[in-house]
């Protein structure tokens, strides 16, 4: 896995990007936000899902990717879709189940419930083809870095994984490095 943010991670420069939150938030979630203000010259899309059920969230992620492309007069695989814990991973369920994006961020995965590892949530890590990156914090209770190395390489697409100081929820410095490498990942 690849530790340099830059936009060498993906197949095409990206012509917008698509954010969902976590179960419990909406689309002005600070991070969404803040995202979305650093990348002031590419178009953003920030999505609440209103759902902790992730076939309704996918198909929320799909009917709203498929028209953000259209609004955008350019073809899914040059769209970027991710999110926060929840919401990025229902974008990953979406793009296993063939929504033909270009990439996926996922921010804060939930790779586990807090105190379950054995409930893993990468089944359909295998069915994931497109470039994907994952940004999250050290001490993060939903997936540690070791559990991630474990897991990550399923994924049959190229992955990159950032790690930033903190936990699941990031705040000042934490959210800003998680800004930053959006944007350096994402902006030529």
């Amino acid at each position: 896995m690849a530790a340099d943010a830059n936009t060498s991670w993906l197949n095409r420069p990206a012509a917008g990007l698509v954010l969902t939150p976590g179960a419990s938030a909406d689309r002005d979630h600070s991070t969404l936000v803040a995202i979305d203000e650093a990348l002031a010259d590419m178009p953003v899309l920030r999505l609440t899902l209103g759902t902790t059920s992730v076939p309704r969230a996918v198909a929320k992620i799909v009917e709203a990717t498929t028209a953000f492309a259209d609004e955008l007069d350019v073809a899914l695989d040059q769209l970027v879709i991710g999110g926060r814990s929840f919401g990025g991973r229902a974008c990953s369920v979406a793009a296993a189940e063939g929504l033909g994006i270009g990439a996926l961020m996922l921010l804060s995965y939930p790779l586990h419930p807090p105190g379950k590892p054995e409930k893993l949530r990468v089944e359909h890590f295998a069915d994931i083809s497109v470039p994907t990156m994952f940004i999250s914090g050290e001490k993060d209770p939903f997936g540690k870095p070791a559990e991630f190395e474990e897991h990550v390489g399923s994924i049959a697409g190229p992955t990159v994984m950032h790690w930033v100081g903190g936990g699941h929820s990031p705040k000042g410095a934490q959210e800003t490095a998680v800004v930053d490498l959006v944007r350096s990942s994402l902006v030529p």
